[in-house]
């Protein structure tokens, strides 16, 4: 893992099957850009469709991802990570992401700041 990381794949700790997870993430995170680290957090409120899996970065759209579960979603959240750590905003279309993620992205916030009305 990066020293000072900017780039955060949060995997929920209390989720069934989240140290699974966790772990097949872990020893592949050296394969992913400089910057990403892994924050295991409690409940990501994903409960109905665990494992549930997060990005987040400054300055950068938020994803949340749901029913991660086997080694093809892991597949796709590494690939999905260096989309995402080459995007300026984060920001990626869903049929751009991974297939294998398609119907697992539980949410995209905008970065802060970004369309706020006045």
């Amino acid at each position: 893992m990066t020293a000072n990381p900017d780039h955060f794949i949060l995997i929920c700790s209390t989720c069934d099957g989240g140290a699974a997870v966790s772990a097949e993430i872990a020893a592949e995170v050296s394969s992913l850009p400089n910057g990403f680290a892994i924050r295991h957090v409690s409940c990501m409120a994903g409960c109905e469709r665990p494992c549930t899996v997060g990005f987040q970065a400054t300055d950068k759209a938020q994803y949340l991802f749901g029913s991660i579960q086997s080694d093809d979603d892991i597949a796709a959240l590494l690939t999905f990570a260096r989309q995402y750590h080459i995007s300026a905003d984060g920001w990626t279309k869903a049929t751009d992401r991974p297939k294998a993620l398609l119907h697992k992205t539980l949410a995209r916030l905008p970065r802060i700041g970004e369309g706020v009305l006045q």
